[in-house]
């Protein structure tokens, strides 16, 4: 039996901060004690804040490490050791990471499949045991796309697939509602000339068309034979909402109305937006700020979406906004954990697994000086 005494910790826990003390038993929060710990080899903590390890249900980061820059393939092993120890550097213990399935193999804005062979890398690393934090999938369904259903087909109750997302990028609808806000990303992105944009919405109209509903229903189907829970994907009107809902949608991912978000509240359904768009004041996309969701009550969790240290952050500042640290730090921990269903982390509770994040704050930036995941440090 392994033991580890962390001591003279901030405790945060569910409802309430409390100094005291951590019992860690292979891997497990074996005891929360109040009051510093007499046990000899205990590690103080010296006041800081021990939070739950961060939960990340959306992050687009490995595939910034994957390819690095346009048309630039990196190593796939190297980039996912990199990507796992971003996230463990910034106190994420556990993450679904991001793959999109469903491809278009031809025409202006052409993409390969490539989430299966990702996949296949990324477990034979965790097998090896090379992995610090605990990995799960999040396939990005587009059903705007050619391949859609055979690149879901390639995936089995074996990937630990936890999330399915239902995404449509169709041009004007949704996130890019503003074609001049898509044509500005997609260019700047792709270095697309105007009359390969113009092909390129007109060939995502025709595939939407054709394929759409079938590969909706699809990706929810699917979903069911992994056992994932299912996301939506920047719904905006209340229709999108109660689409959604018919689906058994968990949680809303980026809603960019309020009123799509009011629509989830009443749905039972939980909302989530990205951090950076948080801490920028507002949507890259022109959609709803993060803030006003947070000030109207219907926030309930966040994502770092494209920036991993965004999380903490973000969690940070909406403690400040609502005077809640236990609250803001549901956000990014025991909510996100409860949308996926992971019964077994996301909280600083007996019989849960160790995954804790030791931090200070310095001039209200947030420092992380520790992490464990699963009782063992790895940051």
């Amino acid at each position: 039996m392994t033991a580890t005494t962390l001591t003279n910790a901030t405790l945060v826990l569910a409802n309430e901060t409390l100094r005291g003390s951590i019992r860690i038993e292979n891997g497990m929060i074996a005891a929360i004690d109040p009051g510093n710990s007499a046990v000899a080899g205990a590690q103080d903590m010296q006041g800081d804040l021990l939070i739950p390890g961060l939960i990340e249900l959306h992050t687009d980061n490995l595939e910034r490490h994957i390819q690095p820059r346009p048309k630039v393939d990196w190593p796939h092993g190297a980039a996912i050791l990199a990507h796992d120890g971003e996230l463990a550097s910034t106190g994420i213990t556990t993450v679904f990471d991001a793959m999109r399935v469903g491809s278009i193999p031809s025409g202006a804005g052409k993409y390969a499949p490539y989430a299966r062979a990702l996949a296949s890398e990324l477990w034979q690393l965790r097998a090896a045991g090379a992995l610090r934090i605990s990995h799960f999938l999040h396939l990005r369904a587009e059903v705007c796309s050619e391949t859609l259903e055979p690149e879901m087909a390639e995936f089995g109750p074996d990937d630990r697939v936890g999330i399915v997302s239902l995404m449509d990028h169709t041009p004007g609808q949704r996130q890019f509602r503003d074609l001049s806000k898509l044509k500005s990303y997609v260019q700047g992105k792709h270095a697309m000339s105007d009359p390969e944009f113009d092909a390129h919405v007109a060939q995502l109209h025709d595939l939407r068309e054709r394929n759409g509903t079938r590969h909706e229903a699809a990706a929810v189907a699917e979903a069911r034979r992994f056992g994932a829970v299912l996301a939506s994907h920047d719904d905006t009107t209340a229709d999108h909402v109660a689409q959604s809902a018919a689906h058994g949608i968990t949680f809303a991912e980026f809603p960019t109305t309020v009123a799509a978000a009011q629509a989830c509240r009443d749905h039972g359904i939980a909302v989530m937006m990205g951090a950076p768009n948080l801490i920028r004041g507002g949507s890259h996309s022109g959609n709803v700020a993060a803030h006003e969701l947070a000030a109207l009550g219907l926030l309930d969790i966040i994502s770092s979406d494209y920036v991993p240290s965004a999380l903490l952050t973000s969690a940070f500042l909406l403690a400040d906004m609502w005077d809640d640290l236990p609250r803001a730090m549901a956000t990014v921990t025991s909510a996100p954990a409860q949308a996926a269903g992971l019964v077994d982390r996301g909280r600083i509770a007996t019989g849960l697994h160790a995954d804790l994040v030791r931090v200070s704050r310095i001039n209200g930036t947030p420092v992380v000086r520790g992490v464990w995941s699963h009782g063992r440090q790895v940051g």
